[in-house]
């Protein structure tokens, strides 16, 4: 009965993330910056926001890289303009 409220549950916050726009998801993760960098949150919260961040994290950086996939730009090439796809360099990390 528990697993079954817990998977219920989970199912409901991934829809919830799912709907958020990228300005939602950065607020958010803006919070839990915030919250994790006053030092005032006790260890098992802050493993919580941790994992939270990431999740919220990983939804901005899908967003991005859809929007990325739809953007073409305009370039000049021999005087004439070309559309080309638009790419964003990622960091190593």
């Amino acid at each position: 009965m528990r697993d079954t409220q817990q998977h219920e549950n989970q199912l409901q916050q991934e829809k919830e993330e799912i709907s958020l726009t990228f300005e939602e998801a950065i607020g958010q993760l803006e919070k839990i910056v915030e919250q994790l960098e006053s030092g005032d949150v006790p260890l098992e919260q802050a493993i919580q926001l941790f994992q939270k961040g990431m999740e919220l994290s990983n939804i901005c950086h899908d967003k991005l890289k859809k929007v990325e996939q739809q953007v073409n730009i305009l370039l000049e090439e021999d005087g004439q303009l070309v559309e080309k796809a638009f790419h964003i360099e990622e960091e190593s990390k």
